[in-house]
């Protein structure tokens, strides 16, 4: 059942990667849903790009990759918004570029997606974690949706480094929705298929373009989600 139209008026969510991609896709999908938006990007200039597109979201310029940019990135978060309803880990990095395999893979690739797609998310949610429990106390409901691949569960040649960090991040997504369960926050781990974006061409740049999906198409059905886990009610 498609819930292309359920509103997520006055949600508060925070996308990290939203200056490219499915990131950007999500930005606009909530936006235009009625939720308050913050998003997260590295540079400073795709940042002040976007908020010049949509000026109704707030930009924040951070790396999720670096210990020292989570605290200030959680402050303009919950700054922003007054609070967090919903956090959408989706800035990835794919490791080494052109795809490698893993025996050839730089220790710095590895640890650099190591770093963007586990450590990042583990970081940026534990640091916001007091704004999340706050809203499932206040009935707002919390959500935290781990973007994933299914590189997490495939061995693909050439996606060592990648594949491995999005098993990972899949794996503590699931011991996260166990251990939250009695703080009312819901963790998911969506894989949201194979798109048509500047990582996947990265990765791929001889892939035909016609048989992937749409960034548009997946932040849809990611944004039903999300809706149906903060508001089941509203799916039956």
């Amino acid at each position: 059942m498609s819930n292309a139209n359920t509103s997520l008026a006055g949600v508060r969510a925070a996308i990290t990667g939203g200056t490219s991609g499915l990131g950007l896709a999500l930005v606009r999908e909530l936006l235009s849903r009625g939720a308050q938006v913050a998003f997260v990007a590295r540079r400073r200039a795709g940042v002040e790009q976007v908020v010049h597109e949509l000026p109704d979201a707030h930009g924040i310029a951070g790396d999720v990759s670096k210990k020292e940019d989570i605290h200030p990135i959680a402050m303009q978060i919950v700054g922003a918004l007054g609070g967090l309803d919903v956090l959408i880990n989706n800035a990835s990095d794919l490791g080494p570029v052109p795809l490698a395999l893993l025996a050839d893979t730089d220790c710095e690739d590895f640890e650099r997606a190591l770093a963007t797609n586990v450590l990042g998310p583990f970081r940026l949610t534990k640091a916001l974690l007091g704004s999340l429990a706050a809203s499932a106390r206040d009935g707002r409901g919390a959500v935290v949706v781990n973007v994933s691949s299914d590189a997490e569960i495939n061995a693909y040649p050439r996606w060592g480094a990648y594949g491995a960090s999005k098993a990972a991040l899949h794996h503590l997504s699931r011991i996260w929705n166990e251990e939250f369960t009695g703080a009312g926050i819901r963790v998911l781990s969506i894989d949201p298929g194979d798109m048509d974006t500047p990582l996947h061409a990265a990765a791929m740049p001889d892939a035909d373009r016609s048989t992937l999906k749409r960034p548009e198409a997946a932040a849809r059905e990611l944004a039903d989600e999300v809706a149906a886990v903060l508001w089941p009610e509203s799916i039956r």
